[in-house]
């Protein structure tokens, strides 16, 4: 669920590596605002990209400011905290406390189990304060679990489900109800991608476990990493032409760095672990 949005930084300028890293520390400070340390190592470049959208669309006036963290405590490091950024925490917590229950679901996690113990009292809070997005993101992870437990799984129904779950939590309250629908939609389909690449991603230890991939629920006629990385590309262009709509301009290419690069690192990195590992046959 976590992990793939994220921007490629070595084809950032220093400046916009400076600028990501403001937002990325910026968003670990409110977490540790909600949950305290606990909180802060849930840390997600998934939801950093949210805070840097919502602030480029809605341009709140963000709070500057440098610290000393305890990761980095010889240099201080700046920071930008704004509205977006508070509502992004908020939103990492709920999707954080989600996934521990998928994998206390799957894999009986004690680190998860323990991590969502000490996740719930700002949780409460939160589920109080955001209630249609806690809703809808539960929803849907449940109704996920119910299709993947069925005798004949839907992978269309699987992943549609997963880019519902993470397009309620791209809809602040807050936001121009006019650009509400075009948020939304963009979630569901980075969702949507996430969970293509996650499953394939995941497709070789799955298979030793002997848990489910639903992966192994398509039809495939040709090559299956060529099919899976053209359905890949058709998921991540059709949230592309969503985002492309928007009218942004502050961080557009930092923006568009992770959503048309850095969203494609892990992809290849198990590319080129398979290559050196049929090398060394």
């Amino acid at each position: 669920m976590f992990g793939y949005i994220a921007p490629r930084l070595d084809v950032l300028t220093e400046e916009q590596q400076l600028r990501y890293r403001a937002f990325y520390c910026g968003l670990c400070q409110e977490l540790g605002s909600l949950s305290g340390r606990s909180g802060r190592v849930l840390l997600s470049h998934d939801l950093t990209f949210l805070a840097i959208l919502l602030s480029s669309l809605e341009e709140p006036e963000d709070r500057k400011d440098e610290i000393r963290c305890e990761l980095h405590p010889l240099q201080k490091r700046s920071i930008i905290r704004n509205r977006a950024t508070g509502y992004a925490a908020a939103m990492n917590l709920i999707l954080m406390d989600l996934k521990c229950e998928d994998q206390i679901r799957d894999d009986h996690s004690r680190a998860a189990s323990a991590e969502k113990k000490r996740l719930q009292p700002a949780l409460i809070r939160l589920c109080g304060e955001y209630p249609r997005q806690a809703g809808e993101a539960r929803q849907a992870l449940e109704a996920l679990w119910q299709e993947e437990s069925a005798p004949a799984p839907s992978p269309d129904r699987l992943g549609n489900l997963s880019g519902e779950m993470l397009g309620a939590v791209f809809v602040p309250d807050w936001v121009s109800p006019f650009w509400q629908p075009a948020l939304r939609s963009l979630g569901q389909g980075l969702g949507r991608f996430v969970y293509w690449m996650d499953a394939w991603e995941d497709r070789d230890r799955d298979h030793r476990k002997r848990v489910f991939n639903p992966l192994d629920r398509l039809e495939v006629d040709s090559d299956l990493e060529a099919f899976v990385h053209e359905m890949l590309e058709m998921l991540i262009a059709e949230a592309a032409a969503v985002f492309e709509n928007l009218p942004l301009e502050k961080d557009l290419d930092l923006l568009r760095n992770v959503l048309y690069s850095g969203v494609w690192q892990r992809y290849e990195a198990k590319i080129s672990r398979a290559r050196k590992k049929e090398q060394l046959k």
